[in-house]
């Protein structure tokens, strides 16, 4: 039987106490340690589980033997030695006990995560059914986590991993297929995809608690919650329990007698768990159950597209994004792996803006983008590339590739131009402002157009207003008819942003502004 989701809310809440626990006795393994499994290639990949106390296991792969011995807590790991790309391979795990372990390759694996734009689906994207027709890679598979949320840290989690087919690859997440059917092209090894992503998620939901708990700022935010839940919780166990336990005996009764299960009774909805039917809304309650239970898995790196749900509130995703970053590397222990990301696209519900103005997504593009500053980060820029009204873009292809083309560099170590231009610096040159930029590889260009789009600039009034722009070898001048004492300037400062500015690669440039005025998000 399947239980709605605020009746799972509940449940939740009720079984606290279970989640935590390993589940012992019989040799064990975490359901993404199975068959078509991906490892990392050129890395110790850790293999665990759960078994009797003191019982010893052995793990053999190809001619590689290992042993461990259960913990008085039941857990074992061993960890394999380093192998080039390869495969197919059968592991077995052996304590009293056999588990045999089918169809597993050595090739590159990285997490892919964030909210709808990560979790959207190859069968949702353009050409969904010409790109299905043509995706016969058997050496890509996809570990997709089933959704779910938990108070404590999970040992488990549910989810199988999948073989690339045209019969598979629709339901494989778009962006991280596009992405990784790159690096299998490029690179000609098997690609391990792990799809931990869900719709609407808050990245509050994905940071770790010591990464809360370390910082007094972000402590808050978790003691808020925490007395949230003890005063729902509170409720259920003095008034609620008793209810439920009462539908399980008659619904158990019911079931026996072959007759239909009566829903369960109507319950209060614990607020944390369930925001206006948004999904989860519990600090760390997903990545408890969808991220913990993956480390320390071998992996390349990660890739994320989340920002939407936060963006009324980007000054402080300027510190939860970073801290989020670091507390996985942390949990990993595989030190500063590449953490690639990509910033919002353009998207507005209610169109374009006739004049500048301010933008809750630009700010949260800014924060994206100030989290460059952390080592081993990349960003691919979509501004030119949504939809307008759609929040969910369909040309999940060209994120994938611009993903790739970043993995490249940050992962691989390979040459060759894979941003577009970013803001670097500015100079005011008596009424004109002129902007330098990284990365501006081959050269600047105007995509589509003969006059550059999106340039805004203002005097010490602060009020911005339409500019003329120029390419001046590898820098643009700004300047305003009306401003002769220019101080700032802004590009594609807008929800959905008119903007042609790229470099000769086929890059577009970042959204950016030049001042550090106060924004619409900032802390009041």
């Amino acid at each position: 039987m399947r239980l709605r989701r605020g009746y799972a809310g509940v449940l939740v809440a009720a079984c606290i106490a279970l989640v935590a626990l390993p589940c012992l006795g019989a040799v064990k393994l975490p359901a993404f340690i199975s068959d078509n499994m991906v490892l990392q290639q050129s890395m110790k990949a850790p293999i665990w589980g759960t078994a009797n106390p003191g019982e010893k296991i052995t793990v053999r792969l190809g001619a590689q033997t290992h042993q461990a011995v259960a913990g008085a807590d039941g857990r074992w790991m061993v960890r394999l030695d380093a192998m080039s790309a390869a495969g197919p391979y059968e592991m077995t795990v052996a304590g009293q006990n056999t588990l045999t372990v089918k169809n597993v390759m050595v090739g590159e694996v990285w997490l892919c995560s964030g909210q709808s734009n990560m979790q959207m689906s190859v069968d949702s994207a353009q050409n969904s059914q010409q790109e299905a027709a043509q995706a016969n890679y058997p050496a890509i598979r996809e570990f997709r986590v089933d959704w779910t949320i938990s108070t404590e840290p999970k040992s488990d989690c549910g989810g199988k991993w999948e073989v690339c087919t045209p019969q598979s690859v629709g339901s494989f997440s778009a962006v991280a297929y596009f992405f990784g059917r790159d690096l299998h092209r490029q690179a000609g090894v098997p690609v391990g995809l792990i799809n931990t992503s869900w719709g609407g998620t808050e990245i509050e939901l994905w940071m770790d608690r010591p990464t809360f708990e370390a910082d007094p700022e972000l402590k808050s935010i978790v003691d808020r919650s925490d007395t949230s839940l003890s005063d729902f919780a509170k409720g259920f166990l003095t008034t609620d329990a008793k209810r439920i336990s009462e539908w399980y005996v008659s619904a158990g009764r019911e079931s026996a007698a072959g007759k239909p299960i009566s829903l369960p009774p109507l319950l209060p909805r614990d607020p944390r768990l369930l925001e206006s039917g948004r999904g989860p809304s519990i600090p760390s309650s997903v990545y408890h159950a969808m991220v913990a239970p993956l480390v320390p898995y071998a992996m390349r790196g990660a890739i994320w597209y989340q920002g939407e749900a936060n963006a009324g509130d980007a000054y402080k995703y300027r510190k939860l994004f970073p801290a989020m970053i670091a507390g996985w590397r942390r949990t990993w222990g595989q030190g500063d792996f590449p953490f690639l990301f990509v910033q919002l696209a353009n998207f507005d519900w209610a169109g374009r803006r006739i004049e500048p103005g301010e933008s809750t997504w630009a700010e949260l593009r800014e924060a994206q983008t100030m989290t460059l500053s952390a080592p081993k980060t990349g960003m691919a820029v979509t501004i030119d590339i949504g939809e307008g009204a759609d929040i969910h873009p369909k040309n999940k292809q060209e994120v994938g590739r611009r993903l790739a083309l970043v993995a490249q560099s940050i992962a691989y170590g390979k040459t060759g131009v894979y941003s577009g231009p970013i803001y670097d610096s500015m100079a005011v040159e008596g009424s004109q402002i002129r902007i330098r930029f990284k990365y501006v590889g081959s050269g600047l260009e105007i995509a589509g157009s003969d006059k550059i789009e999106g340039f805004a600039i203002a005097g010490r009034d602060r009020r911005f207003v339409w500019a003329d722009a120029t390419i001046d070898g590898d820098t643009v001048l700004v300047s305003g008819p009306k401003t002769a004492d220019p101080v700032a300037v802004r590009y594609a400062w807008a929800n959905d942003p008119s903007c042609n500015l790229y470099n000769r690669e086929g890059l577009p440039a970042s959204p950016f502004r030049t001042d550090d005025w106060p924004g619409i998000t900032a802390p009041k």
